[in-house]
C-alpha cells in the first residue's frame, strides 16, 4: 500500500491463492499435454503430407493450448456450444407447443389419465452466517414442510447461470466521468457473473385421486407449500405456461402428452 505524489491512495492486491501453476508458455500441465497431442497428430501426418498440411495443425494446437481468453480455451468453448446445440435440438418445438395449451396455462400438467402435477420453483438462501437460533428455526420450519407432504411429492435441486443483464447498471447517455465509471462497473459485474451459478429448486406435487375434487385438493397443497416456503424467507413461484413446459422438459416428462 502506498501513495503516489499528487495521486490517489493505491492498494496492491496479493496474488490469488487458488491460481493454477503454469508450465512454460502453457497455463497448466494439462494444456501442455494437449499441445503434445496436437504435435503428435502433426508428426503422424508429416510422412504423408507436405508441411503446408501438418504444420498448421501444430500451430493451431499451440495457440489453442497456450491462449485461454477469459480462462477458457477455444476447443472447450466449441465443445460447450456443440453440447448445448445437441441438448436443445428437437424437443424445443414440443415444449413451445405445450406452453399454449389451456391446462398448462393454469399451472397443471396431465401426464396420464387422472394424473395431474404442479411445479413450484424457488431459489436458495445463504445460511452459513445466520445466528444459531435462526438456523434452528429454519430447520424446524423445513422439517415441518417435509412432514406436511405426502408420497406424491418430489423435488429437484439444480443450478442456472447468472444473467448479468439483470444486475448490470444502466449507462447514462453522454460522456463524462460518471458514464466511464458506470461502464467500468458494468464490465466488473459481467466478469463476476461469468461462470457463476444460482441454485434452483423445483418442487413437484401430484395427485393420484380420480374424483372431481382431486384438482382442488392439489391446489390447496400447492398454496400450503408456497406459504411454507415463504416462511423460510424464500421466494417461491408457481410455474405456468412456458416455464411449466420447460420444467417438464427438465424432468424428462413426455411433452406431447401435456395439457388437455
Amino acid at each position: 500500500m502506498g501513495e503516489r505524489e499528487g495521486g490517489p491512495l493505491i492498494i496492491g492486491l496479493p496474488e490469488r491463492l487458488d491460481r493454477r501453476m503454469r508450465l512454460g508458455p502453457f497455463p497448466s500441465s494439462r494444456d501442455a499435454l494437449k499441445f503434445l497431442t496436437y504435435a503428435a497428430t502433426g508428426a503422424l501426418l508429416s510422412p504423408f503430407a507436405s508441411p503446408l498440411v501438418w504444420l498448421p495443425v501444430v500451430l493451431a494446437g499451440f495457440v489453442i493450448s497456450a491462449w485461454r481468453p477469459d480462462g477458457r480455451a477455444f476447443d472447450e468453448r466449441m465443445l460447450t456450444f456443440v453440447t448445448w446445440k445437441v441438448r436443445t435440438a428437437g424437443p424445443r418445438s414440443a415444449v413451445k407447443s405445450a406452453g399454449s395449451r389451456p391446462l398448462v396455462r393454469q399451472g397443471l400438467l396431465q401426464l396420464e389419465s387422472h394424473r395431474y402435477v404442479a411445479v413450484v420453483r424457488t431459489g436458495g438462501m445463504p445460511m452459513a452466517y445466520l445466528p444459531p437460533d435462526e438456523l434452528a428455526r429454519r430447520f424446524e420450519l423445513y422439517r415441518e414442510l417435509l412432514r406436511s407432504t405426502d408420497t406424491s411429492f418430489s423435488f429437484l435441486v439444480t443450478t442456472t447461470p447468472i444473467r448479468s443483464q439483470a444486475v448490470r447498471p444502466g449507462i447514462p447517455s453522454g460522456g463524462g466521468q460518471q458514464a466511464q465509471a458506470r461502464s467500468g462497473y458494468s464490465e466488473l459485474v459481467t466478469l463476476l457473473c461469468r461462470r457463476r451459478f444460482l441454485r434452483r429448486v423445483y418442487f413437484v406435487l401430484g395427485t393420484f385421486e380420480v374424483d372431481t375434487d382431486a384438482i382442488g385438493r392439489l391446489e390447496g397443497r400447492v398454496a400450503n407449500l408456497v406459504e411454507r416456503l415463504g416462511s423460510l424467507g424464500l421466494r417461491p413461484v408457481r410455474l405456468r405456461d412456458r416455464s411449466l413446459a420447460e420444467a417438464a422438459h427438465r424432468f424428462g416428462w413426455p411433452t406431447e402428452g401435456l395439457g388437455a
